[in-house]
């Protein structure tokens, strides 16, 4: 970044006949886009189909209140900040800005080129204003949240028209652990072009900001591993110590089998440690680090169905602080100590079910309607779609979103790994044991099972 006025500058496709037809088209709804990035044209379908952001939007809304900031997170800001105040002179000198955001999108700090700047007010980039996609619609910021690496938007690629004069490529810095983005960089230009260095600036920057974080978390985790051996000599029931994102760092012999990871392996660093594939242990972490934020002695309780588990186990929640600093949780198996957890609820706000799914084949994007999806399962890090097209990925990285996104289209969660479409199911098969399996009404016939704890609403919705 220091060569930035030195470099060949990238194109900005600013006067792209072709991106500015397509966004033309599918503002008016037609969903085939030929010729415009996969990431972008999940950007626009979330922001037309989910979001409902309006193409027309001429500034940016005003932020939400101001939330609280952990230290750490502070950390992050500085750390940014400092590294864009001293490229802010360069960035100028193009005629750009640096702006950085919280991980709602609200832009905390700009610098760069005042006449740049002034415009950039005229679109509400400045700070105390919202770049979320959610409240813009595609661009560096909003769309660098939902994304990995960098992200580059350039003219009309932007969902809203107002900002069809910019160029923009923004970054998250993600926290280490729970993989949630914590803030946002962006570079922007209006009516030209981005230093061929601005991509590789971004993610040298989010990297070497995250190499403070990742010492943290291996820090903490060697703390957590403490705590869990100090609690192991005066426990007998199954233990394992979770970090706040429901990943495994150390379990007994016991806890291993219920949670279906090594025993007895510290893992230390956040890149190594397992993920047990229990959404109700990731939903009853995240409850208790609530908690434990107001309640530093608060101790809970509820029931999971664990690995080869025929009915629900009880599990105790013990949150584990350093310096003040939640860092995770030891899960005590087969005990009930302390306030019983309330059941999930859904969203305050009602979902509104989509029109599409959207799915990737290579580097095009598939749009769906809902009946040509047979059912959702969970693999590894991915979501794959069954489909009347074949097996595709989907662009939802999280079945659990994906779920609760098609609870009102008639899609059921009947698995922890999978998500049926209930208008889809040709045949129930019913195990010796009473275990049920749906046969889809696919060309293969897939089987999926139905989990011992989601029959019952299986059965309710099936009227069987």
């Amino acid at each position: 970044m220091r060569d930035v006025h030195r470099l060949e500058p990238i194109s900005s496709n600013l006067g792209s006949g072709t991106v500015l037809a397509a966004w033309e088209r599918f503002v008016q709804g037609e969903d085939h886009v030929p010729g415009i990035r996969p990431l972008v044209a999940i950007s626009w379908h979330r922001c037309r189909e989910q979001y409902r952001v309006d193409p027309h939007l001429a500034r940016a809304p005003v932020a939400a209140a101001e939330l609280n900031h952990t230290p750490e997170q502070d950390a992050v800001f500085a750390e940014l900040g400092f590294r864009a105040a001293s490229v802010a002179h360069e960035v100028g000198s193009i005629g750009g800005v640096v702006t950085i955001t919280d991980a709602t999108g609200r832009v905390l700090a700009e610098w760069g080129d005042q006449a740049t700047l002034a415009r950039a007010s005229d679109s509400n980039l400045a700070p105390w204003f919202c770049w979320s996609e959610c409240a813009a619609g595609t661009n560096g910021i909003g769309t660098a949240l939902e994304a990995h690496g960098p992200v580059p938007i350039s003219g009309a690629e932007h969902w809203c028209q107002a900002f069809h004069d910019w160029v923009c490529a923004g970054i998250a810095v993600r926290d280490v652990v729970t993989r949630e983005p914590i803030a946002v960089l962006n570079i922007g230009c209006w009516r030209s072009q981005l230093p061929a260095s601005a991509e590789s600036w971004l993610a040298n920057t989010a990297t070497m900001t995250q190499y403070p974080l990742k010492r943290r978390a291996r820090d903490c985790g060697a703390e957590l591993v403490a705590a869990y051996t100090q609690a192991r000599a005066h426990s007998s029931t199954a233990l394992a110590a979770v970090d706040t994102a429901g990943k495994v760092v150390i379990a007994d012999d016991m806890a291993s089998v219920l949670l279906g990871v090594p025993a007895n392996t510290p893992a230390v660093h956040p890149t190594l440690r397992w993920n047990p594939g229990l959404p109700e242990l990731i939903t009853a972490a995240r409850y208790a680090t609530g908690q434990a934020a107001h309640n530093p002695e608060w101790v809970g309780s509820t029931q999971i169905f664990a690995h080869l588990a025929d009915e629900p186990t009880s599990i105790s929640i013990r949150p584990v602080f350093s310096s003040g600093r939640l860092i995770g949780n030891l899960i005590s198996f087969g005990a009930s100590d302390g306030a019983q957890l309330p059941e999930p609820e859904g969203s305050t706000h009602p979902q509104v079910p989509p029109r599409r799914l959207v799915a990737t084949r290579g580097n095009r994007m598939v749009l769906l309607r809902l009946p040509e999806v047979s059912f959702a399962e969970s693999q590894g890090n991915d979501v794959w779609l069954s489909t009347d097209q074949g097996r595709l990925r989907a662009a939802s990285p999280s079945l659990d979103k994906l779920d609760s996104e098609l609870a009102d289209a008639g899609f059921l969660r009947v698995h922890r790994r999978y998500v049926v479409n209930l208008s889809r199911i040709r045949e129930i098969e019913r195990g010796l044991r009473g275990e049920l399996s749906l046969v889809m009404d696919d060309r293969t016939k897939e089987m999926v099972p139905v989990s011992r704890r989601n029959a019952p609403a299986v059965r309710r919705a099936l009227d069987i």
